[in-house]
Formats: C-alpha cells, structure tokens, sequence
C-alpha cells in the first residue's frame, strides 16, 4: 500500500468514529498530495484530531482500533500511533 492510499484509508476509517474529524478541512486536503492531518513514517504515524464530542478518550479508543484495523498489514503496522487533538470544536459543549 503507498503511502497516499494509507492516507486516504486512515480518514475514511476516522469519519466512521463519531466525535472526532481530521484537523485539516476537507476542501483544502483534497487538492494536495497528502492531507497535512495525518503523517506517516515507518516509526510513527501521527493523526491530528479535532473533537466535536465529549468525553473525548473513549472517541480516541475508538479512533486507535479503526486506525490499528487499516495498518494491519502495512509497512506502518508497527509503527507507534500518536492521536493529537489539537482543538476542541464549540458544539461539543452543546
């Protein structure tokens, strides 16, 4: 799998974990090569999250069991997962 296809399968495995998107806004990661909301390497794979839900640990649980499902498999298999949420979106208080 390259590293592109990983990419896309990673995002479309997070849209299915409600309470949490991409921090990238779609419009803008679809024109570029990569979406800038998740790096990989063969020691890491990093994933910057957004939560519109609480509480948000058992949303990351669940992030990191459709993530680990999707590198099963990769050169990225073993590689160390990083869930980042870098910003809380104001409707998850509501």
């Amino acid at each position: 799998m390259i590293a592109r296809e990983a990419v896309g399968r990673i995002v479309g495995a997070l849209a299915e974990v409600d309470g949490l998107r991409p921090a990238t806004p779609e419009p803008v990661a679809a024109w570029l090569p990569s979406d800038p909301a998740v790096g990989l390497s063969a020691e890491r794979v990093e994933i910057r999250l957004v939560a519109t839900r609480l509480p948000i640990p058992p949303r990351l649980d669940r992030a990191a069991e459709a993530v680990r499902a999707v590198l099963a498999g990769t050169e990225w298999e073993n590689a160390r997962l990083r869930l980042v949420v870098t910003d809380l979106d104001g409707a998850a208080f509501g």
